[in-house]
């Protein structure tokens, strides 16, 4: 029984100082060049030229239903 208590300790102490080993090593590797950053920066040009008729549309219809319900209350 103490032998495999000395075994777990000693397996224990091993295992402790290795397992910094199995840490990544922080550096990004995808190999994409300048090109692959330029095309997506396009990309998101295009989503939000897209997205600011839509939001501008929504600002619209806010203050719509903002001044209907203000007309309303003045009606009354």
């Amino acid at each position: 029984m103490r032998t495999l208590a000395n075994v777990t300790a000693a397996m224990a102490m091993m295992i402790g100082t290795v397992s910094s080993a199995f840490a990544a090593s922080g550096a990004r590797e995808d190999n994409s060049g300048i090109f692959a950053g330029i095309f997506l920066a396009f990309c998101a040009l295009i989503v939000v030229a897209q997205m600011l008729p839509a939001v501008m549309m929504m600002l619209g219809f806010a203050k719509g239903i903002k001044r209907e319900v203000a007309h309303e209350h003045t009606a009354h």
